[in-house]
């Protein structure tokens, strides 16, 4: 029995058939999940982002695989669409000083309409939230473009689009956007000390390749290193709002 999954179906107050419905499974399937039987990856991770729980808290033995590998790399999931949406959240909910976003459009974040005001919320309470986004007229956003073989003007209008809805954290205490015309090897997306690095691989769109998840843990580290490097960025951006 896996009673773990069984007090999550509890406390989001849903019945088997109910999760069965969400995750287009025969019911007779979810009964199996809740008797022990371990889902494939990706009801997995449905299921975690459905219940809003760690996956680890309701399969421990089926994640320990790529979770604490080391002090500094936390986990290591195998694709970004792999990390569940309630880890997302918590990832940026547990900052109290910094958030930082360094990718080119990060439109699936500013999707997510929780997320955003999640964003908003921790700015008004005083964490310094800053988003680096590609400049849309950059050639490194065109060629990005090119390489995930959507083309130059959807990447720009991804862009674009992300910019429209991160706008609405402008303006909610320490909040600022600004845009990059870099050659990104990776996306960042930091909360103080913990960081989610999104690697890019050429040919391949980010939600397909793997991410890391940092902890900072020594100044030489690997974290240490991504730090600094979205610190460089920063520092040859252009204010959003400059931009007109």
């Amino acid at each position: 029995m896996n009673d773990n999954l069984r007090h999550a179906f509890a406390n989001a107050r849903l019945q088997p058939a109910d999760v069965a419905a969400r995750l287009a499974v025969d019911p007779k399937t979810v009964h199996r999940w809740l008797k022990g039987r371990v889902p494939y990856p990706r009801h997995r991770w449905a299921i975690a982002n459905l219940l809003h729980v760690d996956e680890a808290d309701l399969w421990p033995e089926a994640t320990q695989r790529y979770r604490v590998i080391s002090d500094e790399v936390q986990a290591v999931y195998p694709h970004r669409w792999a990390v569940p949406q309630h880890t997302w959240r918590h990832h940026f909910e547990s900052a109290t000083r910094e958030i930082g976003i360094l990718t080119y459009s990060g439109l699936f974040l500013a999707e997510d309409t929780g997320i955003i005001r999640l964003l908003a919320t921790q700015a008004r309470a005083g964490v310094n939230v800053r988003i680096l986004l590609g400049d849309p007229d950059a050639q490194e956003v065109a060629t990005r473009g090119i390489d995930e073989a959507i083309g130059a003007p959807v990447m720009a209008a991804r862009v674009r689009n992300a910019l429209t809805l991160f706008r609405a954290v402008l303006g909610s205490g320490d909040a600022e956007i600004r845009l990059h015309g870099t050659v990104l090897y990776n996306s960042i997306y930091r909360a103080d000390c913990n960081l989610l690095i999104n690697t890019h691989a050429y040919g391949t769109p980010a939600a397909q390749a793997p991410v890391i998840h940092l902890r900072a843990s020594e100044q030489q580290g690997a974290a240490a290193m991504y730090l600094t490097s979205f610190e460089r960025v920063w520092a040859t951006a252009t204010s959003y709002m400059d931009t007109g």
